[in-house]
């Protein structure tokens, strides 16, 4: 058939899914990686792949929305009709082992192809590539994370807080359940992105000394020649 043979997935890529997915532990997430189907029926998903607009974007989740909405079918089956070689990718993180009491991350890829009015799951061989370094658009999703998930509690806060019926102790329930969200976001998200940041810059600047130190040795051994 058509389908992809197997999925690859750049590590910083990859490392941006699972921030996604571990900012929130009672609801399930959602998102969308942009890649390319290789000739070898390969899903490449580069970590610089930017060339979709938002415009793009949006207006495919809309397409997809409307058209489960309208058939009954599964979201992911909606973006598959969209394009062929559309893969899911889906990942479980908060697993917890009851005997070490250690948690483990799932992550697993798949298709759904049509079986009479079911949907049937095909699984898809899936591999993280190492990488070296972060790129641009994974660093500047992953810092953007923070802000989205801000600016949704604020929305949804306002939205309540405009409603004329509400009595003095709920506004103050409300305003606590906002301020004790917010404050959830940052120990579960803003705080480890920016020790992740922070870790990186140090690392950074150690390479950074150690090529210093190298160019400084070879330039001694040129001048010695």
């Amino acid at each position: 058939g058509n389908a992809p043979t197997a999925c690859h997935l750049e590590s910083d890529a990859f490392l941006v899914c699972i921030s996604h997915a571990l900012s929130t532990e009672k609801e399930e997430v959602m998102g969308l990686c942009i890649g390319e189907l290789e000739p070898s029926r390969v899903v490449h998903v580069h970590s610089d792949r930017v060339e979709i607009s938002p415009e793009q974007l949006s207006a495919a989740s809309t397409e997809a929305e409307r058209l489960a909405d309208s058939t009954g079918r599964p979201m992911r089956a909606m973006y598959q009709m969209l394009d062929q070689s559309f893969v899911g990718l889906i990942f479980s993180c908060f697993i917890e082992d009851k005997n070490t009491r250690t948690g483990r991350v799932l992550y697993t890829c798949f298709q759904s192809t049509p079986k009479g009015q079911e949907y049937e799951r095909l699984e898809i061989p899936i591999h993280v590539l190492p990488r070296e370094a972060i790129s641009k658009a994974c660093l500047d999703s992953a810092v953007e994370l923070p802000r989205i998930l801000c600016q949704e509690e604020q929305d949804t806060y306002r939205k309540i807080h405009a409603l004329s019926h509400l009595d003095p102790v709920t506004r103050i329930h409300n305003g606590s359940v906002f301020t004790k969200n917010l404050c959830s976001q940052m120990a579960a998200v803003s705080g480890p992105l920016l020790q992740w940041l922070e870790h990186r810059l140090s690392l950074n600047q150690r390479c950074i000394t150690e090529l210093q130190r190298e160019r400084e040795r070879l330039r001694e051994e040129l001048e010695a020649l």
